[in-house]
């Protein structure tokens, strides 16, 4: 287990891991090889929601705008929409006009996008652990199964964690002499990021994890939460002229898009299984004028089946995260949907078992990552580490045992985990505390509206740097400077 060395140096002194360059340019490049040929060779007509999302981007591109025509009396009529979040489709549209908007020209940007997410991920890890450990977290995002597949499926989650990723490596590099800096990178990125998946917004409380030097807490609380909330203004500052623009052409203001109160309706209403399920008008919404008052709609809808049975609600929860954690099999959905005769049953099978069994593993190792072996072996601070093992390996244990495979439990282990204070918990500059957050924003958005398995794909690799971390030596107090040399100590 890689251990964690201490610095005399100046508690001020700027965390800047500059050296394993090379390293980052290889992996990623290595990264770019399987994803650019998915790309090149699964890419097909775009279906499901990637078919809207790719819609929207070549209106977007032709100028049209988020939009789609109508026929109204018999004249064709422009009309706007914000059903989906703009960015995604905003994304292509740029790839679009700069490149062309062939079959493949989305395809190959997702697996640029793969390629820069190791990269990212690379440099984040190396604030979080040692230098061995962070490659092994980019070895892990660069090979996982389910993100080089997603390369050919026209879907924002790939895109959504590698704001995550950048927005986080932005916070905690220019922590110490730049936090400003730091502070308005990340919040036009998240902003950004908000634009492709909403519940971004979530994640900007965890960036005081990443601003706060916990061996000076209170000297640095203020200005992580001074430098956290002007990340969180700014990405408002970035999110408020799409949501004008929504008050201006759509019926009614809707801040991102206006699937929040659909989502919720699809989790409570009368025939809620966990999962996605196709609302009808005669469910509770008959008669709309628009697609903000179909979302509230649904939203008040939705509101009233859960006070009417919170129990049944409640009880759902369960089922949803299981949706979301137990299996990775939307890429192979997707891939069938968009060329069943080259996917046929048989293939999708095998290609599911292989998805999910790494995704599975991958979350039984993850958990370890905030489990800390003191290096003074202190009788208390060793007794609730090892409690903590058992205890992750109890759950994964069960969940391979069992013919179900039960491994949302494991996900929520995680910020279980984090929530724990004790002086033996990792805490990487913050970085694993903000992972752990992370997972745990997936956790209750999908325990409140209900489960999918692409909708875990935004954190794999936060997955990824909490595997890398497992079980590593700490000191008592928490961790320190990062040695700009070897990497995080």
């Amino acid at each position: 287990m890689e251990r964690e060395r201490s610095s005399a140096s100046s508690p001020a002194a700027e965390l800047e891991p500059s050296g394993d360059r090379g390293f980052t340019a290889a992996i990623s490049v290595l990264a770019l090889l399987p994803r650019l040929y998915v790309a090149l060779a699964w890419a097909r007509e775009p279906v499901w929601d990637g078919h809207y999302y790719d819609f929207g981007a070549r209106r977007i591109a032709a100028g049209l705008g988020y939009s789609d025509d109508i026929v109204v009396a018999g004249q064709t009529v422009w009309h706007p929409w914000c059903h989906y979040p703009v960015g995604y489709s905003g994304f292509l549209a740029g790839v679009y006009r700069l490149f062309g908007d062939g079959p493949k020209a989305a395809t190959i940007a997702n697996a640029i996008v793969g390629a820069l997410t190791v990269a990212a991920v690379h440099r984040l890890a190396r604030y979080a652990t040692g230098t061995t450990r962070a490659r092994i977290a980019a070895a892990l995002v660069a090979a996982s199964p389910g993100l080089i597949a997603y390369s050919a499926l026209l879907m924002t989650e790939p895109l959504a964690g590698f704001g995550l990723v950048c927005a986080a490596l932005a916070a905690v590099h220019h922590r110490e002499r730049r936090p400003l800096l730091g502070a308005v990178i990340a919040g036009v990125v998240l902003g950004l990021t908000t634009l492709v998946r909403p519940q971004t917004l979530l994640a900007i409380p965890a960036l005081v994890f990443l601003f706060v030097d916990t061996r000076r807490v209170r000297e640095t609380l203020r200005r992580a939460l001074l430098a956290s909330g002007l990340a969180g203004l700014l990405c408002f500052a970035v999110v408020v002229p799409w949501t004008v623009r929504n008050c201006r052409v759509m019926d009614g203001c809707a801040l991102v898009s206006t699937n929040a109160g659909w989502n919720l309706a699809i989790g409570s209403f009368p025939r809620a299984t966990g999962r996605f399920e196709t609302l009808r008008a005669t469910d509770g919404c008959p008669i709309v004028s628009g697609q903000v008052q179909q979302d509230r709609c649904w939203m008040n809808e939705g509101l009233r089946w859960i006070r009417s049975d919170p129990k049944r609600f409640a009880s759902l929860v369960p089922t949803k995260l299981a949706q979301t954690f137990d299996h990775e099999s939307f890429p192979l959905g997707y891939l069938g949907e968009a060329d069943p005769r080259t996917w046929t049953e048989d293939r999708k099978a095998t290609g599911r078992k292989w998805l999910t069994l790494s995704f599975r593993a991958l979350l039984a190792v993850a958990p370890l990552g905030l489990i800390g072996w003191p290096r003074r072996k202190r009788l208390r601070a060793l007794a609730f580490e090892l409690a903590s093992l058992a205890l992750v390996i109890g759950l994964a244990s069960l969940a391979f045992l069992r013919d179900e495979g039960t491994f949302w439990p494991l996900a929520l282990s995680i910020p279980v985990l984090a929530a724990i204070p004790r002086k033996t918990a990792p805490n990487g500059h913050g970085v694993i505390g903000s992972l752990a957050f992370a997972v745990g924003s997936v956790c209750l958005t999908h325990a409140v509206f209900f489960g999918e398995d692409r909708y875990h794909v935004v954190i794999t690799p936060a997955l990824c740097v909490l595997a890398a971390c497992a079980l590593s030596v700490t000191d008592e107090p928490s961790p320190t400077r990062v040695d700009s040399t070897n990497g995080a100590a």
